[in-house]
């Protein structure tokens, strides 16, 4: 007989499990993501009913949205700005070139394989699926095998672009669920800058900056407690989002400015910060995975066709290896790291939390389009997690040979 409880006992027993072979478990092929996706469908409705998770849920929205929340303000925080300076380095082409040519190409293929779709629906899919997910690439980005600089631009890029995404999506969305009917485009997306993007910068550029100006002044009077600095970044992230949200600005943008800024003020001590945050947001992430894997993936697998498998298929290919090759044009990489960059490009959390956004919205082809974000992620979780350790090792092999004196 299900209880209330059980989910939540279920979840901790595992995560408490996952804890102890989790550094076992890394030196397999399997991701952590097929892990927690796979325990989520064995245990939900779909498999031995442990688990009642429904898609609908304000409990899966609430923790899929403290994720988002978390692991934006955390990767913005962990990201390296200064290999942006440099307009040649990789994650400037990444971001300012290929990201808008992605959701440019996603947006061509939606509205050819959906023709119902509004243009704005095509539009919305297109970005859902256009950020590239750091957590599912994690054996790329931390592998020794990737040159450095290669391992730190694809961080950057997918540290950055869930959070470009975010005021592009809600952007669309303030166009496709005008509910006041008549309001012009620009009164809109004027409406939109100033609330949704105006608060949320705001918001989190002010509460990174007075907090850590406040810590600084308790530290010299010895106030601070040392086992208290890690909780410190969890707090200030969930209070951006959650003032944000109250005051009609944007949670998401909120967390991904503050953690631009607390990032940028604090340096030495980051690491050490933002420990607490990152496992967090780890622990938080586990549990949407396994969500997803429990109400998510029965359901896009029973209304599985050929249309959302084409466009999963061309959403991890063509529409995002097409415009890496046209944003690293003129840069001196070979034809092996073209690949390498836009194979490695996996959909994940930040698509997880946009898909509940806009079902949320009530468009006339939200669940749709929600499926078709589902379908992506699972080919995404599946394809690049397998292939991440032995394409990893084999270009690690390639770029040892060239670098090698035979070579020069």
């Amino acid at each position: 007989m299900f209880h209330p409880y059980s989910d939540w006992a279920i979840l901790a027993i595992f995560i408490f499990i996952y804890s102890l072979i989790a550094g076992r478990l890394s030196r397999t092929w399997l991701s952590d993501e097929i892990i927690f996706l796979s325990f989520g469908l064995i245990t939900g409705p779909f498999g031995f009913k442990f688990l009642q998770f429904e898609v609908t849920s304000e409990s899966l929205k609430t923790i899929a949205e403290l994720t988002l929340a978390l692991i934006l303000f955390t990767d913005a925080a962990n990201a390296n700005l200064s290999v942006l300076k440099n307009s040649v380095r990789l994650p400037w082409r990444l971001l300012g070139v290929g990201l808008p040519l992605t959701i440019a190409l996603g947006f061509g293929v939606s509205i050819l394989l959906f023709p119902d779709f509004s243009w704005q629906e095509a539009a919305i899919l297109a970005i859902m699926l256009a950020p590239t997910d750091a957590a599912l690439g994690k054996a790329v980005v931390t592998n020794p095998k990737v040159p450095d600089n290669l391992r730190e631009d694809l961080n950057v890029e997918s540290g950055l672009n869930d959070g470009i995404c975010v005021p592009l999506l809600f952007a669309i969305l303030a166009i496709a669920t005008d509910k006041n009917g008549g309001n012009s485009t620009f009164n809109l997306l004027s409406t939109l800058f100033v609330q949704q993007i105006g608060i949320g910068v705001l918001v989190g550029t002010s509460f990174s900056v007075i907090g850590l100006q406040l810590r600084q002044f308790c530290r010299k009077r010895n106030w601070i407690a040392q086992d208290w600095q890690p909780i410190m970044a969890i707090a200030l992230a969930l209070a951006c989002y959650g003032t944000s949200q109250y005051w009609g600005g944007s949670g998401f943008i909120a967390c991904f400015v503050g953690g631009m800024v607390f990032g940028a003020i604090v340096k030495e001590e980051k690491e050490e910060l933002l420990m607490a945050a990152e496992a967090t947001g780890d622990a938080l992430s586990l549990i949407t995975w396994v969500a997803f894997g429990s109400a998510v993936t029965p359901l896009a697998i029973t209304q599985l066709s050929w249309q959302n498998l084409l466009y999963g298929v061309l959403g991890l290919t063509l529409v995002r290896m097409l415009p890496v090759f046209i944003a690293v044009f003129g840069m001196k990489l070979d034809l092996s790291s073209k690949l390498f960059i836009g194979w490695f490009g996996p959909r994940g959390l930040a698509s997880i939390v946009f898909a509940v956004i806009v079902l949320d919205e009530k468009l006339a082809h939200g669940q749709e389009i929600a499926i078709i974000v589902a379908i992506t992620i699972i080919l995404s979780v599946l394809a690049h997690g397998f292939s991440a350790t032995p394409l990893v090792n084999l270009y690690g092999q390639h770029n040892a040979q060239m670098q090698s004196p035979d070579n020069q």
